[in-house]
């Protein structure tokens, strides 16, 4: 019997098909669905990629579309330079032949956290407007769910979109402060680890050599997407943001955390920044952390351990 099941809300992105692709390689994982968001593309490019991903895989799973724009604030300029206009890195794959689903992302959240009590995981790997939407949807569903693992935020590291926003966050901060708000097991999985894993074209070669089904998409996706790094970070490789959220899921034990209730600025010079209140009875002037749950954000990982996920994953025999 597989052991978690999974729903992932993606943008995708190269690091979400790295994601994408390791959960449905994962014997443990029982992947119910994806649902797509704005972010790294449009979300009508995001539905089409997660369907092409699908398509590649030679698998079947609904794909629910969800949110277009963030909840309050102006839409922010989708992220080409990072994964291409394409999200893929320009690679302009043919159009998949899969149809989307009739459910909005949020119905589908809903719908299957509902018919399957905390049993479901909710990867949200993109901005979180879908999971904001499902909430107002179902005020039950935060007892509901086993547990939202977010690839997003960062407390210590500086951020990636401002000195202290990641860009998941800074797209829908309404939608991210109200996540935070809920009081459901939440965990995020921020820059404060994800920049500490490096994903370097080697490992890329190694998979495209030994998986003839997605191997070499993938080397061409990460080629571009290694090249941003290179320029604007001096990083040897690229980041794999997303499949850290899906690790967490895997196996918390490679994760250090910490604990306290998070505030998500929504307006200012600190839009997007993820405020967790660390030391619990501190009194501080200001009381926005005092009627939220404390969530898990995550510091430490076994990099090592990350690494041989996505080897194992992208060369198991469910190629």
């Amino acid at each position: 019997m597989k052991q978690h099941k999974v729903i992932i809300d993606t943008d995708p992105g190269v690091d979400d098909a790295m994601a994408i692709f390791a959960a449905l390689a994962q014997r443990e994982v029982d992947l119910l669905g994806l649902t797509t968001t704005y972010g790294n593309v449009s979300v009508a490019q995001a539905s089409q990629n997660a369907l092409t991903l699908l398509e590649m895989a030679e698998v079947q799973l609904p794909v629910a579309q969800g949110a277009y724009q963030p909840l309050m604030r102006e839409p922010v300029p989708f992220a080409d330079f990072v994964h291409g206009v394409d999200g893929f890195g320009d690679q302009f794959l043919s159009q998949p032949l899969g149809q989307i689903a009739s459910q909005s992302a949020a119905e589908f959240m809903v719908e299957q956290v509902m018919q399957q009590p905390n049993e479901v995981n909710l990867v949200c790997i993109g901005p979180l407007s879908n999971l904001a939407q499902a909430l107002e949807l179902e005020p039950q569903l935060p007892h509901k769910v086993k547990q939202v693992v977010i690839m997003g935020g960062t407390l210590d590291h500086r951020g990636n979109v401002s000195p202290v926003a990641e860009a998941n966050i800074f797209a829908d901060p309404h939608a991210a402060d109200k996540v935070m708000a809920a009081d459901w097991p939440l965990v995020m999985v921020g820059l404060d680890v994800t920049y500490q894993v490096v994903f370097d074209a080697d490992l890329f070669a190694d998979i495209a050599a030994k998986n003839a089904k997605v191997g070499g998409f993938l080397q061409r996706a990460a080629e571009y997407y290694i090249d941003f790094y290179r320029n604007e970070h001096g990083v040897q490789g690229c980041h794999g943001h997303d499949l850290m959220a899906l690790a967490y899921v895997i196996n918390p034990d490679w994760f250090d955390t910490v604990s306290g209730p998070i505030c998500v600025a929504t307006e200012g010079v600190a839009t997007g920044q993820t405020i967790m209140k660390r030391v619990a009875g501190a009194s501080y002037f200001l009381d926005n952390w005092e009627q939220r749950p404390a969530q898990q954000a995550c510091m430490q990982v076994e990099g090592e351990a990350i690494l041989r996920l996505f080897r194992n994953s992208l060369m198991s025999d469910f190629w």
